[in-house]
C-alpha cells in the first residue's frame, strides 16, 4: 500500500510592531562583513524593506508568550531599522513584516539562523554589471546609479564597460571559462570582433594573462605617451574626431589613439608647417621625419656656425640660476629624499638653464644656400631641428690655384646662382611639393627611398626562392666559405667562423608584409619554428638526426635571411656604408642568385600599384610604365587625367601585362622584357576608361588624338 506523503507547513507571516522586537543572542553573525549597517539602512530608507524578517515568540518562564519576538534570521535589517528609529525616520511603532515560526519547533534557532546565512546565493558579478546597465538604458544616469549603491560614478562606469564586452565573451565568463582579470583586460576595445578574435588566439595558450590581451587588443592603436601625440596633443587629436580609449582598470598612462592614420596626418601637417617655417631662412633643402635612423648625417658635412651672444640682461639671469641650483643643492645635501617642491624647482632651473645653452646659431648666407635641415620628433614629444649640413655633390668646387671660380649663370641648382631659393622639403622621403600641372616630357630619375622599397621586394621575393632551394642555397654558402677561406677576405663570428646575417629592411612599402613572397616566408619559418628544439644540447641532437633532405632545406632557409639585394645610396666618406663598388657587387651577386633560381617578380606575384609605384613617381613616368607595358593607345586614354586618376587607371591597365619597374627586372632581360610587353600589347584594342574618368579631360581633344592614330602608329 503506498505511503502518503507528508505535506509540510509554512510558518505564518505578519506585521510587528518594531518595539516588539529584538534580536536573538543566537544570531550566528558575530562579524562585519559587506554593506554596511549606514548603507543598509540608507537602501530601506530609499526602497523599502525588501525581504522580511523571521522570528520567533519570547517565552516566559511558564512557557507562555510574552508578546515580545525575538528575530534570529534578519540581524542586519534589524539593527539598520533600529538606526533609521534612533535617527527619528521611523517610528517605534511602525510595522515590520516578520515570518513568525512556532515558539517549541524541533528546529533550533541557531540551525534556522546559519542557514538563512549560508544558503544564500550571492550574485554573479555579470547580473550586477547587466543590472546596472538595464538602469542606465531606462534613463538612469552614471551618478544617479551610483548614489543609489553607495558606490562611486568611477565603479558604475567600470561595470557598465564590463558589460559591454562581447555577448560571447560573457557567456563565457558566466560560465567560469575566464577570470574577472581577463574579462577587464578586454574592455580596452569597443570591437567584438576583435575581441572574439583575440580570445580564440589566447584561449587555449599558455600566454593567456591580462596584458597579453591589452596588448593584442591595442597593437594597431597608438599610445597617448607616444611622441607623435605628444608633439600634436590630445587635444587637437580629438578636435578633429579621433577617438581615445582609456582603460578603467589599469593605469593607461592616457589611454590610446585608435585612429593612427588621423594622427600620422596631423603629425604630417604639423611638421610640414613648421618645415615651411624654416624653408623661408634659405636653405636649399629640408628632410622632415617622425625619426631618422642612426648615422642619417654620415657622410654630410656640418657647417659651424655663430652662437648668438647672450645680452647682459639673460647673463644676469643665468648667473642667478646657477646660484640659485648650488644654494639648493647644499641646503639639501644631506636630505635621503628631497621635498616635491625643491625637486620641482631644480627640475624648472635645469631647463631654464639647459635652454640657455641652446642658443640660435647664425650661419653664413652662402653656406645655407648650399646646406639643409633635418627635422623630427624627440623621444619627449618636442620638435628636433637639426640645421647646417652640406651633402657631398652639393659642395662647391675647389677653386683651381691662381684661377678664378666659375662664373655663376643664376641656375636653381648652381651653387655659385643667387643665395634665395626655394628649399625642396621632403616628409618621409617623399616629395612635400604640390604636383605641378604642366606636362613635363622629362622623366627623372627614381626617388631613392622608392627603389629602395622596390628592392626589399625583390629581396624578400629572392629570400623566398632561396629558401625553397637548397642546391643554389649551399652553393651560395659555400661560395662565401672558399672566398673567406681562400682569399682571405675576412671573417668574424662564433668557432666555425661562418654566420648569416640577417638582412633587415629599414625602407619598406606598407604592402611588403602581405605579398606572396612573405607569407611563403612567413610560413615556412613558422613551420621550422615550431619543431625546432630551443635548448642548445637538444638542438645538436635534433639536427644530426635529420635526414638529408631535411638538412639542406633547413639550410636553405637559414642562409636566405642573408639574402641582400637592397639599393641604398653608396656612401664613400663612412665605414658604415657601403661603397659604389659594393653596391653593384651586391645587386650584381642578386642578379645571378634570381637567374639561378629562376626568379621571375611577376611570377611571384608583384603587381605596380597606386601604393608600391605608380602614386610614387612623376607623371612621365607613369604615361612610360603604361606606355610599355599597356601600349601607346592605352597611355593617349589617360595623358589627360590628373596624377591621382592617372596613377588608379595606370594600375588596372598594367595589372595583367606583366611589367615590372626598372629595379625589379633581371639585368639581362631588360630589353626581352620590353619586347615582350610590346608583342603581349595591341594597339588598336578599345582599351577604355570608367565613364565617371572618360569625362575628365576635353573630348574635342581626345577626338583629335582619334584621328591622329595612324600617323602615331606610323612615327612608332
Amino acid at each position: 500500500m503506498a505511503t502518503a506523503v507528508q505535506k509540510i507547513t509554512l510558518s505564518s507571516s505578519r506585521d510587528i510592531p518594531f518595539n516588539k522586537l529584538m534580536l536573538s543572542q543566537s544570531n550566528v553573525r558575530r562579524i562585519k562583513a559587506g554593506v554596511s549597517i549606514e548603507e543598509l539602512a540608507e537602501s530601506i530608507a530609499r526602497r523599502g524593506l525588501i525581504q522580511s524578517l523571521h522570528v520567533r515568540p519570547v517565552l516566559d518562564a511558564y512557557g507562555q508568550e510574552t508578546g515580545m519576538f525575538e528575530v534570529p534570521a534578519g540581524g542586519r535589517r534589524y539593527r539598520a531599522l533600529e538606526l533609521l528609529a534612533k535617527k527619528k525616520r521611523l517610528n517605534k511603532t511602525a510595522p515590520v513584516p516578520c515570518v513568525v515560526s512556532e515558539a517549541n519547533a524541533d528546529v533550533l534557532i541557531d540551525e534556522v539562523s546559519l542557514a538563512e546565512n549560508i544558503e544564500r546565493a550571492p550574485l554573479h558579478p555579470l547580473d550586477q554589471f547587466r543590472a546596472f546597465q538595464a538602469m542606465r538604458d531606462k534613463g538612469m544616469t552614471e551618478e544617479a546609479i551610483a548614489a543609489a549603491f553607495f558606490v562611486q560614478a568611477q565603479v558604475v562606469k567600470q561595470r557598465l564597460r564590463l558589460a559591454a564586452v562581447s555577448p560571447v565573451l560573457l557567456d563565457v565568463y558566466a560560465e567560469d571559462g575566464m577570470t574577472l582579470e581577463q574579462l577587464m583586460a578586454f574592455t580596452v576595445s569597443a570591437d567584438h570582433a576583435r575581441q572574439e578574435q583575440v580570445w580564440e588566439a589566447i584561449r587555449d595558450s599558455w600566454q593567456n594573462e591580462p596584458w597579453q590581451i591589452r596588448r593584442m587588443l591595442t597593437e594597431t592603436a597608438v599610445r597617448a605617451s607616444d611622441k607623435r601625440a605628444v608633439f600634436v596633443g590630445i587635444d587637437a587629436y580629438e578636435v578633429a574626431d579621433g577617438t581615445v580609449l582609456r582603460d578603467l582598470f589599469e593605469d593607461d598612462n592616457g589611454g590610446w589613439l585608435q585612429d593612427p592614420v588621423l594622427l600620422d596626418s596631423l603629425v604630417g601637417e604639423k611638421m610640414k608647417t613648421v618645415a615651411e617655417d624654416i624653408a623661408g631662412e634659405g636653405w636649399k633643402w629640408v628632410e622632415v621625419a617622425v625619426s631618422f635612423p642612426y648615422g642619417h648625417d654620415h657622410g654630410l658635412r656640418e657647417l659651424a656656425g655663430t652662437t648668438v651672444d647672450l645680452t647682459d640682461e639673460e647673463r644676469a639671469t643665468r648667473e642667478a640660476l646657477r646660484d640659485e641650483y648650488d644654494r639648493l643643492e647644499a641646503e639639501y645635501a644631506e636630505a635621503d629624499e628631497l621635498p616635491d617642491e625643491v625637486d620641482q624647482r631644480l627640475g624648472e632651473i635645469e631647463q631654464a638653464l639647459d635652454a640657455f645653452e641652446r642658443r640660435p646659431v647664425i650661419y653664413d648666407p652662402a653656406d645655407i644656400a648650399i646646406a639643409g635641415v633635418f627635422v623630427s620628433i624627440d623621444s619627449d614629444g618636442s620638435l628636433s631641428v637639426d640645421r647646417g649640413y652640406v651633402r657631398p655633390e652639393d659642395e662647391l668646387p675647389v677653386e683651381p690655384e691662381g684661377g678664378e671660380a666659375p662664373e655663376a649663370d643664376g641656375d636653381a641648382g648652381d651653387p655659385f646662382g643667387p643665395a634665395v631659393q626655394r628649399a625642396v622639403i621632403t616628409i618621409g622621403g617623399q616629395s612635400a611639393e604640390p604636383e605641378e600641372d604642366d606636362q613635363e616630357d622629362v622623366i627623372k630619375p627614381l626617388p631613392e627611398r622608392l627603389v629602395a622599397e622596390l628592392t626589399a621586394h625583390r629581396t624578400l621575393a629572392l629570400r623566398d626562392a632561396i629558401g625553397a632551394s637548397p642546391h643554389v642555397a649551399l652553393t651560395a654558402l659555400l661560395h662565401k666559405l672558399v672566398r673567406d677561406i681562400f682569399r682571405r677576405t675576412g671573417t668574424s663570428g662564433a668557432s666555425l667562423q661562418a654566420s648569416v646575417n640577417h638582412v633587415f629592411f629599414r625602407e619598406q612599402g606598407a604592402d611588403l608584409a602581405e605579398t606572396p613572397y612573405a607569407k611563403s616566408v612567413d610560413q615556412r619559418h613558422e613551420g621550422w619554428k615550431a619543431d625546432i628544439p630551443t635548448d642548445d644540447g637538444p638542438l645538436w641532437d635534433w639536427l644530426a638526426a635529420l635526414d638529408e633532405a631535411s638538412r639542406l632545406a633547413l639550410l636553405a632557409h637559414c642562409v636566405a635571411y642573408g639574402i641582400n639585394a637592397l639599393y641604398e645610396r653608396p656612401n664613400p666618406y663612412s665605414a658604415t656604408g657601403v661603397s659604389q663598388a659594393g653596391l653593384d657587387r651586391r645587386m650584381a651577386e642578386a642578379d645571378r642568385l634570381a637567374q639561378v633560381t629562376g626568379l621571375d617578380m611577376v611570377e611571384v606575384g608583384f603587381r605596380p600599384t597606386v601604393e608600391n609605384y605608380l602614386g610614387r613617381v612623376t607623371k612621365p613616368r607613369i604615361l612610360a610604365a603604361v606606355r610599355e607595358g599597356a601600349g601607346e593607345r592605352a597611355a593617349q586614354l589617360i595623358d589627360h587625367l590628373k596624377k591621382g586618376d592617372m596613377a588608379k587607371e595606370a594600375e588596372r591597365l598594367l595589372a595583367d601585362t606583366g611589367w615590372l619597374p626598372e629595379p625589379l627586372r633581371a639585368a639581362d632581360h631588360d630589353g626581352d622584357q620590353a619586347v615582350k610587353a610590346s608583342a603581349n600589347t595591341d594597339d588598336s584594342d578599345d582599351t577604355a576608361l570608367p565613364d565617371f574618368l572618360a569625362t575628365d579631360g576635353d573630348e574635342e581633344g581626345l577626338a583629335d588624338v582619334e584621328d591622329d592614330e595612324p600617323s602615331v602608329i606610323a612615327a612608332e
